[in-house]
């Protein structure tokens, strides 16, 4: 068991203390903007008492992913460079839509 655990600190040590810099706390910071567009969009929901997306939560979206796009560019990490450059386009063709029209609308299913 103490072994498990030493194996455990150890690895938390590398990961949280050892490669801590300047390109982990961007992706810190990415990961926070993505965190803020979560909670806007509940609180604005919680107040309209139905599901609404406010323009904010596509202003957190491309923030986060503008800069996870960077952060993964610098870790080389082509999965996540597809995922994030394909969710930036997503992201800026609906907040485009939203300038477009001077409003945002919902869709009928």
């Amino acid at each position: 068991m103490t072994e498990l655990f030493n194996s455990l600190a150890a690895y938390l040590h590398d990961v949280f203390v050892v490669k801590f810099d300047g390109w982990v706390v961007l992706g810190f910071v990415a990961q926070a903007f993505f965190t803020m567009r979560f909670v806007v969009q509940w609180i604005a929901s919680e107040r309209a008492r139905k599901s609404v997306m406010p323009v904010a939560f596509w202003f957190f979206s491309i923030g986060g992913g503008t800069l996870l796009l960077i952060y993964a560019l610098y870790r080389r990490d082509p999965v996540f460079i597809a995922g994030q450059a394909l969710g930036l386009l997503v992201y800026i063709r609906n907040l485009y839509f939203i300038l477009l029209t001077g409003r945002q609308s919902s869709a009928k299913v």
